[in-house]
């Protein structure tokens, strides 16, 4: 079973049509699949679309009444993942956003490598069609700025919300009990999680993936500056969570679909 776990605020507009794509990568990727989605206090029609929703695809909606922050919505969905799977070594979770930054057309790649052995696969990203500036280089500056605290051999973008576990690494990693794995947020609890996780890996790898901020129906919910600056005080946190070395594998050769996006304008 592959879990797709994906946190969601307020993406009314375009979170069905989401779903929807991620249904048709699994109409020609036959495996069996699970979506589950955290609506964390939305106050647009979000709740509303998931229930229609729930009615033609394989999705169970989990609901916060009042917003409780990204990390908290990204643990909680990793956790019901191992939760619901009698197959840990075999069964794992995609993480993803709810925006359209992240392509389901890179979901086969990213589970064939798991298929293939690995325990983590990171997508990391490229930039494209982002309307500000500032958040360019907020976005590739985060990873540089942790640089020196997270070190998961093999990843240099350790912000990237886009990623595969495989649910024995996560249930190995959640093994201290209810306590909270992940105590920063925004981009530097992506960088924790893969920390925290990367220790229980046998092997991590990376694919490449494109993030488009130009298909989000919003404006970035991401201050440039606060983020920045998140992420800068963030450093020392993530340097106790820092994994001992896995190991890791590069890279290998894309499919078709995602050499066609990697190259599109």
């Amino acid at each position: 079973m592959i879990y797709v776990c994906i946190p969601s605020y307020n993406e009314g507009p375009t979170i069905g049509l989401l779903l929807w794509k991620i249904r048709q990568v699994f109409a020609g990727f036959q495996r069996e699949y699970q979506l589950l989605v955290l609506d964390d206090g939305s106050t647009d029609a979000t709740g509303e679309v998931l229930e229609r929703y729930t009615r033609v695809l394989p999705l169970s909606v989990i609901r916060h009444q009042e917003r409780q922050g990204y990390a908290k919505s990204v643990e909680e969905l990793l956790r019901q993942a191992v939760e619901r799977t009698d197959r840990p070594k075999r069964d794992c979770a995609i993480l993803m956003h709810a925006d359209f930054a992240h392509g389901p057309s890179f979901i086969p790649d990213l589970v064939r490598r798991i298929e293939s052995g690995a325990d983590i696969v990171v997508a990391q990203s490229r930039l494209r069609g982002e309307p500000s500036r500032l958040r360019r280089w907020a976005r590739r500056m985060a990873p540089v700025l942790l640089r020196g605290a997270v070190k998961v051999p093999g990843v240099s973008d350790v912000v990237s919300g886009f990623a595969v576990f495989r649910l024995v690494t996560l249930r190995n990693a959640f093994r201290g009990g209810p306590a909270p794995l992940l105590s920063t947020d925004g981009w530097s609890a992506n960088a924790e999680l893969y920390a925290r996780t990367a220790r229980h890996a046998r092997r991590v790898e990376t694919i490449a993936a494109v993030e488009r901020g130009d298909l989000r129906q919003r404006e970035s919910r991401v201050n440039s500056w606060e983020a920045a600056l998140s992420v800068w005080t963030s450093r020392r946190t993530l340097r106790r969570a820092a994994p001992s070395s896995p190991a890791t594998v590069p890279a290998g050769p894309r499919e078709p679909e995602q050499q066609a996006e990697l190259a599109s304008p």
